[in-house]
């Protein structure tokens, strides 16, 4: 685990109400610009005990937690493995961000199934996914300003890009950044969450066009895309998650 992850991460984990079969870190700190007051997004994925799943009365689908430790801000989410696999069926990038993350807080034999399988769950389609996620985010820092939405924005492309041209998934902008201008917005990230952009940092203009450009680019690669137009991993995950909850 990287210094900049608290080393409590995992009692965190250890504290979920289910059993896990992963927890992972995901936000700032998985794309390379977490700052001084960065949050610690922690993403899981649990197993519900059979009893909650075939009666009546059903176990939680998400568990959802918070709270501040060591001041740091936590925010912790995690799904429950059957609604993990159908959102690792569609072209989701959250799930597969989460379930690929290096910054690996606990992990099981179950977990390393699941990673083995991702890439038959990956289409042009998860292209969407991307490109709806960095409109969000661009749209926040034109009305923001804020250093945040404007690293997000090109992180999110940059990762969409990739994913698209060689069906490898990397969040961190540090390992795609194609701009020369990134890691001075990096820099000036680390010293707060909702600092602003300024002038200074990038030109309005050319922080817009390279928006503009990058997402050219990713419509570009999800139309030349190799991916197969469908998950192929729809039946082996099914499976898996059969013998998962039959304890095979």
């Amino acid at each position: 685990m990287r210094p900049d992850i608290p080393a409590w991460a995992g009692e965190v984990a250890d504290a979920h109400p289910y059993p896990l079969a992963f927890a992972t870190v995901s936000g700032a700190h998985l794309y390379g610009f977490a700052s001084v007051d960065s949050d610690l997004d922690l993403r899981a994925c649990h197993i519900l005990p059979l009893d909650e799943v075939v009666g009546l009365t059903t176990g939680p689908e998400t568990v959802q937690s918070g709270g501040v430790r060591e001041g740091m801000e936590l925010d912790v989410v995690s799904q429950e493995l059957a609604k993990f696999v159908r959102l690792l069926l569609k072209p989701n990038g959250y799930v597969l961000e989460q379930l690929l993350s290096p910054l690996v807080v606990r992990t099981s034999p179950l977990h390393e199934e699941l990673k083995s399988l991702a890439p038959a769950c990956l289409t042009p389609q998860h292209a969407r996914h991307y490109l709806g996620f960095a409109a969000g985010q661009w749209q926040l820092y034109q009305m923001t300003g804020e250093l945040k939405p404007a690293l997000y924005t090109l992180r999110v492309l940059h990762t969409g890009i990739h994913l698209m041209r060689t069906g490898e998934l990397e969040a961190d902008l540090r390992v795609l950044n194609t701009l020369p201008y990134v890691p001075v917005l990096i820099e000036a990230k680390k010293s707060g969450e909702h600092d602003r952009l300024t002038p200074d940092l990038v030109p309005a203009g050319t922080l817009s066009a390279d928006v503009e450009r990058l997402t050219a680019a990713l419509e570009a690669a999800r139309d030349a895309s190799k991916l197969p137009p469908a998950p192929s991993a729809t039946e082996a995950l099914n499976a898996l998650l059969i013998r998962t909850r039959l304890g095979r």
